[in-house]
This record gives C-alpha cells, sequence and structure tokens, in this order.
C-alpha cells in the first residue's frame, strides 16, 4: 500500500482536483436545480461509482491506452458530453415535470438516477486523465500490487467526491427548495438546470 507521506500527497491532490469546477460538480448542481436532492444525492453516487470504475479501468492498463490514443479519448469526451447535453435538453423539454411530481407528490425510480450519474462519471475523461497522471505518483513500486492499489486509492477517489459532491448538492437544493414556495417557479429552474448542463457539454465539447 502507499506510504503515510505518499497518502497525504494524494488526499490534498484529491481534494484540491474535485473542488476545482468540472464535469462531476457542475452536473451535480444542474441535477438538484432539476429534480431536487433525493435524485441529484442518488446521482451523485452514481457519478462516484462511474468515476471509480475508471480508476479500476487505469489499473489494468486502458487509462494508459485512452491517454495515448487521441482517438479513444475524442471518443469518450464526445460520448460523456452528447450524453449531458441530452440531459439538458430533456429538462428543458419537461421542465414542467418537477412541479407535476412535486404536486401530485411523485418520486422518480432511484435506479434511473443512480444510471444517468454513472454514465456521467464512467465517460468524463477529465478524470481518466487525472487517475492516468497522478495515481501512478502515489503507488508505493516497492509494495507490489501497483493495480491493486491504483484500484484503492481510485475507490477513496471515489468516496471524497461522494462528500464533497452532496455538500454541493445539499446547498443548491436549499435554493431550489426556496423557489419552490410557488410550485410554477420550478418550471423555471427546471429549464435553468437543462439549460446549464447543455452548455456543461458544449464546454466538454469545446475542450481541447
Amino acid at each position: 500500500m502507499p506510504s503515510s507521506s505518499q497518502w497525504v500527497a494524494f488526499l490534498v491532490a484529491s481534494i484540491l482536483f474535485i473542488q476545482v469546477p468540472g464535469p462531476s460538480l457542475l452536473f451535480t448542481i444542474g441535477r438538484a436545480l432539476t429534480v431536487g436532492r433525493r435524485e441529484a444525492l442518488l446521482s451523485v453516487v452514481g457519478n462516484a461509482v462511474g468515476v471509480t470504475a475508471q480508476a479500476v479501468f487505469v489499473a489494468v492498463g486502458l487509462g494508459a491506452v485512452v491517454a495515448a490514443s487521441i482517438t479513444a479519448y475524442t471518443v469518450i469526451k464526445v460520448a460523456g458530453a452528447a450524453y449531458v447535453i441530452y440531459l439538458g435538453v430533456q429538462a428543458i423539454r419537461h421542465r414542467h415535470d418537477a412541479r407535476e411530481a412535486m404536486e401530485a407528490h411523485v418520486s422518480a425510480k432511484r435506479g434511473h438516477a443512480l444510471r444517468i450519474g454513472a454514465v456521467v462519471g464512467l465517460t468524463n475523461p477529465k478524470t481518466i486523465l487525472f487517475f492516468v497522471a497522478f495515481l501512478p505518483q502515489f503507488v508505493n513500486t516497492g509494495a507490489g500490487h501497483v493495480g491493486v492499489q491504483m484500484a484503492v486509492l481510485g475507490g477513496v477517489f471515489g468516496l471524497m467526491a461522494i462528500c464533497s459532491d452532496s455538500m454541493w448538492a445539499l446547498l443548491a437544493v436549499r435554493a431550489r427548495e426556496w423557489f419552490a414556495r410557488k410550485p410554477a417557479r420550478l418550471d423555471t429552474l427546471g429549464a435553468t438546470g437543462g439549460v446549464m448542463m447543455v452548455g456543461l457539454g458544449a464546454a466538454m465539447l469545446a475542450r481541447e
């Protein structure tokens, strides 16, 4: 396993990376504004599952292939961006759903939110490149089992992401609930969250 100093360095680097606004954080805030606390938190968990899966892929060598292949990186970037844009468009199209669900006290299925978050986390090329670039630096090569060490580091990163993104989701939900005192305002919030996700997807496509 990594040494104590390697763990400290990894935790500091991870905290800094997680707090930098990126696809996962903006997606979380957008989901909180669009569908509310419960679904946003489930999306956070799903997103962390997807990110942790990326770490496992890196551990078995897939990350190095993606980092070295422009085509592979582009495919993942475009797929992830297109999916986020699709979610944004759907949120705009169905901007009345949040108000109708609240008035009817209807809850969405848990699996749906988890799946959405997992797909977004799994197709985020930013974290793949982070894992490829940084995970090897925190591995104790003298201890052996390099792949296992990288997978453990990725799992810890996923747990940290859950804690951080959940905090941001709850903050966003508080704003949503304040506006929701007048249910019709949820229409605007749903559209706002959708526009936010569309913008995020476009930014992902434009990023080199």
